[in-house]
């Protein structure tokens, strides 16, 4: 069932006549069921001259308000509870208003957050991270708020991954987005997201793609009435330039909303690498240094309205465009010597890398509801296009032992993408405790990619290639969940057909792959007692390759250590179980879970050397996976002003499978884990710190060791909570640096990559006709 975000009635109100004695509003809040108290919920008292006042219930679920005579409402609310409006009241003496709220933490349904909840909810089917409320974000991308998230990680290159595991389909909005490959989401500013869902065990609802699971990133929109506004900005060291503007205005009628984005950004990095190869009895040593600047230049905009054609029909349209320029420096130093470290050759390296990339999604949506309650029609048709140029300037010398003429190389890769995306999702209740749904989804890609490579002035042919690739799939879902006594379930059924083809125009290769295929799905819960609740939950998943892990035109800036992809790479499959337990208790809430994924077929990245001594990494299908673990996620709130969370995870996963007659098997076992603290002093200050630590992990090749980093941020509200100041320090012990080593009979390879070093920024938020709890949200037609 759907939380409503708190909306600030607009009744009409004393005057300054009115009468100044002070009234008393006592009561107590309780469980519908059980009837125990609930300690720290949230009173609100809605006034007339579009004010509010708040207090929360004692440890007891007892509250005391007082306010001078008028007509008022009461809002109650509390964390995985229904919210409670009260009807209009006269407060012209003390009285006493006891609440009972009921639970609506059993339901599998879409949840909207409002802004006063907290930073992490705990759903049986997914966490909800509530950007709003997140101080360590501010100022910084949608890879910062990842960061943040339980359970999911976003490496130095951009990649995400969800328990350790990187197969996981990243959406905006619900909806697939090219913006979440290659570092796109660092193009995302945190101001324009609303919150991120994280779903380990998706129902037949959702697309099946992801064995790792889903993170779905919604933006904001407007949900309050008439014209409100909010202006942000930021500096920070290194450079971090960045402007945010939100501005929405909503009737009975019509709901506009905009939000204006801009950010320029420098990021200063740094790889080594120790590379030792044996061949034929001789031994060569090279020591490869690169210190690498990047740069950012992002704007963005994203516009749209809802009209409420009437009580039962919303029509809704948005555009997003995004425009970025990427700058990289890079200066490689390559020092080549033999087993007794005495330098033979010196060659140095450098490379101009740009890349403008411009993208825009066009998207409609509609939403009919009906008398009968919790019926429900959506559709929604997205287009989305988009291209950029890459363009790689590099010049290679040799330094030592003599100097060589200076080596020119240019390449360029334009890429262009059309895709639709089609949606229509009809939900129908039978009774008060049954229910079916089913929907049906079309996602049509086109990819065009025309790389060229220029050495010297002469056109290098085997490096020039144009690029086709079409990805249609087509599914379809069915899903029927019902309620007996404390037994709930959910079963469903979605059947996928995929339609892929990638080609070249010198018919290199001409794969095309089209298979039909049924993901089933379960989830069982059983309410143990009115704190505790059971879920056992399985699902079928699959995990195609992406456009760059298929396509092998991806770059030359390093011939000594390419990345490219593989066009005949098959999907993966994989089977997922997972026990997850929700109990709270008060002030604590805990959150177990056990998990089993069980995959065929998993591709792998294999470092391979050339007869040059060069390496090249590309993904190959190796063989099965099994990897399974446990995970806790706890939060703990010992006063009103303290807030603890920590979240545990341990896995462990055994790989099999070979490659060219080669074996690659790989069993290891490891764990990572986050801690957060949030103290709020009100009309004080507010605090945050978070600590992440990634123990190390053993791959079929690779030895990557364990990494850890802190975040601390602060903030102060002013003007009535107009305007807010947040400092926030990232990599706060500077730790961000990920090593790894691989070792075969044939070579040795160790490396160091920093991708950034301590960052500080400073952010301003000012709000005209809003105060910072009234964050914007996604209405419930999203």
């Amino acid at each position: 069932m759907k939380k409503l975000l708190l909306l600030i009635a607009f009744l009409f109100g004393f005057t300054v006549f009115a009468q100044s004695t002070e009234f008393s509003i006592t009561g107590k809040v309780i469980d519908s069921k059980t009837k125990q108290p609930l300690p720290y919920a949230t009173i609100i008292l809605v006034l007339s001259s579009e004010k509010t006042k708040k207090v929360s219930t004692d440890d007891q679920g007892n509250y005391l308000l007082k306010n001078t005579s008028g007509n008022y409402q009461l809002k109650v609310e509390f964390m995985s509870y229904k919210t409670h409006t009260t009807n209009n009241f006269e407060l012209n003496q003390d009285l006493v208003q006891n609440i009972s709220l009921e639970e609506d933490i059993n339901q599998l349904d879409e949840v909207n957050v409002i802004a006063e909840k907290s930073g992490v909810e705990l759903k049986l089917d997914k966490k909800v991270f509530n950007v709003g409320k997140d101080i360590l974000s501010r100022g910084g991308s949608a890879n910062d708020i990842l960061n943040n998230v339980p359970s999911v990680n976003v490496d130095v290159a951009g990649v995400v991954s969800l328990r350790g595991n990187n197969s996981v389909t990243v959406l905006i909005n619900g909806k697939p987005s090219m913006l979440t490959n290659n570092n796109g989401l660092s193009q995302i500013s945190s101001a324009n997201i609303e919150k991120v869902e994280v779903i380990t065990n998706p129902s037949a609802a959702y697309e099946a793609q992801g064995g790792g699971g889903i993170i779905n990133i919604v933006l904001k929109k407007n949900s309050i009435k008439g014209f409100n506004a909010s202006v942000q900005g930021g500096i920070g060291n290194p450079t971090n330039y960045n402007m945010n503007a939100n501005v929405s205005y909503k009737t009975e009628k019509i709901n506009l909303f905009s939000n204006l984005g801009y950010r320029d950004m420098n990021i200063y990095a740094w790889n080594k690498q120790y590379q030792r190869n044996f061949n034929n009895g001789v031994t060569t040593i090279l020591n490869q240094n690169d210190d690498i600047k990047r740069s950012d230049n992002t704007t963005s905009i994203y516009i749209g309205g809802d009209y409420y054609i009437n009580d039962k029909n919303t029509l809704t349209g948005s555009y997003y465009h995004s425009k970025n320029k990427s700058t990289d420096i890079i200066k490689y130093n390559y020092n080549y010597s033999d087993m007794m470290n005495k330098t033979d050759s010196i060659i140095s390296r450098s490379q101009k890398y740009e890349e403008p990339q411009i993208y825009n999604a066009l998207e409609l949506n509609y939403v009919k509801t009906f008398d009968k309650k919790d019926k429900k029609w959506t559709s929604s048709l997205q287009y989305v296009f988009w291209n950029d140029d890459e363009n790689q300037y590099i010049d290679q010398q040799r330094i030592y032992p003599d100097e060589s003429p200076v080596s020119n190389l240019y390449t360029n890769d334009i890429e262009s993408s059309n895709d639709i995306f089609i949606k229509s999702d009809f939900v129908n209740p039978i009774n008060e405790n049954s229910k079916i749904e089913m929907g049906i989804r079309s996602d049509l890609r086109a990819i065009r990619s025309d790389y060229y490579t220029i050495l010297d002035d002469v056109l290098q042919n085997q490096f020039t290639n144009k690029l086709k690739y079409d990805e249609n799939l087509y599914s379809a879902y069915f899903q029927f969940s019902s309620k007996i006594k404390r037994f709930n379930y959910l079963l469903g059924l979605r059947s996928e057909l995929s339609d892929i083809k990638i080609s070249d125009t010198k018919n290199t290769f001409n794969n095309a792959k089209n298979y039909i295929n049924l993901f089933p799905t379960v989830h069982l819960v059983y309410n143990l007692t009115p704190k505790t609740d059971f879920q056992l939950s399985y699902s079928k998943r699959i995990n195609r390759p992406r456009f760059w892990q298929l396509n092998p035109f991806s770059g030359l800036s390093d011939l000594r250590n390419l990345t490219v992809g593989n066009p005949d790479l098959d999907p993966m499959f994989i089977n997922s179980f997972e026990l997850t337990v929700l109990t709270k208790s008060g002030k604590f809430s805990l959150n177990p879970s056990v998990y089993y994924q069980h995959t065929n077929n998993f591709f792998e990245y294999i470092v391979e050397r050339t007869s040059e001594n060069y390496f090249i990494n590309t993904p190959v299908n190796l063989g099965t996976e099994n990897r399974y673990g446990a995970e806790v996620s706890a939060t703990y709130n010992p006063t009103k002003w303290l807030r603890l969370s920590l979240d545990f995870n341990y896995y462990a996963f055994k790989q099999e499978g070979s490659y060219k007659d080669v074996s690659y098997n790989a069993k290891d076992q490891t764990w990572l884990s986050s801690f957060r603290s949030i103290i709020k002093f009100p009309k004080i200050i507010s605090g945050d710190f978070s600590f992440r630590y990634r123990g190390k992990n053993q791959g079929v090749q690779t030895l990557t060791q364990a990494q850890y980093s802190a975040n601390l941020g602060l903030s102060k509200d002013f003007f009535g909570d107009k305007m807010s100041v947040t400092l926030n320090v990232n990599n706060l012990f500077d730790s961000q640096i990920r090593k790894r080593e691989t070792i075969t009979s044939s070579y040795y390879l160790q490396s160091e990559y920093k991708t950034q070093g301590r960052y500080v920024n400073l952010t301003v938020i000012y709000r005209f006709n809003r105060n910072k709890t009234e964050a914007d949200r996604l209405p419930d037609n999203m």
